[in-house]
């Protein structure tokens, strides 16, 4: 005979999932898995046994790190601790926080996310000098990691002020558009995406290490590519500013800066730029590697598991539709059962938002649905490596078919919170927040849906 297990077996099953799928994806390892050093030479892909020509230092004179995002931190630290102890480095660090213990050589800030500062402004002015002065003796090691966009910002037009800058990654943040299709306008706005890092360097050999936040597939997006040859057209640019309407909603000086430019004037072939014919690119983790570890760890659990990534870049309320309709006719056939989705939803701000993000948006929005099906033992966990969603001090939030009901009773109006963006208030009183604080790492969202029955005797 069996019956459902208690729901906080199931938030406790989820969590662990999520959390031990982090550990798994830890930077320094993750780099000894690709690279290694023997004396002045760097070897890549040593686990997989493959036959690349290694990178030889032998005629660098120094080496200059640029790392950037919200991995910055654990990437500079695991690249400098495997460096040959006899080259000379410097670098510039932009990171959600600037460590207590600061190495000398490496200029560091602290860059916004999801909006730039006054950080971000000058960590792009610092990396952009000194790159231009790289020449051929010197190795560039690029250090990119997801929520560089924000980190490292400066405009093209120098007469477009920081304030006018914020209300421009505000604008595109808040417009419903996708990671990718933001990060198009991006390019075409600023100083150092689109590869113009690379370029600033055009003689040096480059090496450009990925953590990377987007599907392996659009590489080009992860920080709004500042090191990879851009792909991008004006004319993408412009269908997506008339598209979300967003050239009315821009400052004045970024409309303006938009208007003046040729919707026809994007090059023919980016990887024809001399600053690309010397660099090499290494993705050390990706969502891939992430999801994978939350598999290996549901089964490890007993859980049979389904992935199903068919709803990244959806609407949030279609996607926690969709997943919860699909994990229904799943368990027609596996009552006991995993449905695990990584990527990420959009959300689009129409007015004043309180406290919460696109995940725990979700899990709001799937508790409202389960409120209709109380009889079925399900938890959904949604929660973003970075261990922030949006606005909020958590990583995401658990959600049950009592929630919505938990919730009334504590005096919220859940159908309120949804539509005020404030979720994050609701599921702290509850208590079902996950809460990790800011992990050092960066690699997509992941959301879990669980239903388990346990045999009685």
């Amino acid at each position: 005979m069996t019956s459902a297990v208690p729901l906080d077996k199931l938030h406790d099953d989820a969590q662990a999932i999520f959390t031990q799928a982090l550990k798994a994806c830890d930077v320094p390892t993750a780099f000894d898995r690709h690279l290694r050093f023997e004396g002045r030479m760097l070897y890549r892909n040593a686990e997989s046994g493959t036959s690349q020509a290694p990178i030889s230092l032998e005629n660098c004179k120094r080496v200059l790190i640029i790392a950037l995002g919200k991995a910055a931190l654990p990437m500079l630290q695991t690249t400098i601790e495997r460096l040959p102890s006899r080259l000379s480095y410097r670098g510039v660090c932009v990171a959600p926080s600037i460590p207590r213990k600061r190495n000398w050589r490496i200029h560091y800030y602290e860059g916004g996310h999801p909006l730039p500062t006054e950080g971000s402004f000058a960590a792009a002015r610092d990396a952009l000098k000194q790159l231009r002065h790289a020449r051929k003796d010197t190795f560039v090691i690029f250090l990119v990691s997801g929520g560089g966009s924000a980190m490292m910002e400066l405009p093209l037009d120098p007469r477009i002020s920081l304030d006018d800058a914020i209300a421009f990654h505000e604008t595109l943040v808040a417009s419903g558009a996708t990671i990718t299709e933001i990060n198009t306008i991006r390019k075409h706005f600023s100083a150092v995406k689109a590869g113009r890092l690379a370029i600033a360097a055009t003689e040096s050999p480059k090496l450009t290490l990925l953590l990377a936040d987007v599907p392996l597939r659009d590489l080009g997006s992860v920080a709004s590519s500042p090191t990879l040859p851009d792909h991008s057209t004006r004319a993408e640019c412009f269908s997506l500013l008339e598209r979300y309407h967003l050239l009315e909603k821009f400052p004045q000086s970024v409309r303006e800066y938009f208007e003046s430019l040729d919707p026809a004037a994007s090059p023919e072939n980016p990887e024809s730029h001399p600053a690309f014919s010397n660099a090499q690119v290494e993705t050390l983790l990706s969502n891939h590697d992430f999801l994978e570890a939350a598999v290996q760890h549901a089964r490890s659990l007993g859980y049979p598991v389904v992935v199903d990534n068919s709803c990244d870049d959806w609407d949030y309320h279609a996607a926690s539709h969709y997943l919860l309709e699909r994990f229904q006719q799943l368990q027609e056939a596996q009552p006991h059962l995993c449905l695990l989705s990584s990527g990420e939803v959009t959300v689009r701000l129409d007015g004043p938002s309180g406290c919460g993000g696109r995940n725990q948006q979700f899990a709001l929005d799937a508790a409202l649905q389960l409120a209709s099906s109380p009889k079925k033992n399900l938890a959904v966990l949604s929660a973003g490596s970075d261990g922030i969603d949006g606005n909020s001090p958590a990583a995401g939030a658990i959600a049950d078919p009592t929630t919505v009901e938990r919730a009334r009773s504590y005096g919220f109006d859940p159908d309120a919170s949804l539509a005020h963006f404030d979720s994050c208030t609701l599921f702290t009183a509850l208590g079902d927040t996950v809460v990790t604080g800011p992990t050092g790492n960066n690699l997509r969202d992941l959301r879990i849906l669980l239903a388990r029955n346990e045999v009685s005797r």
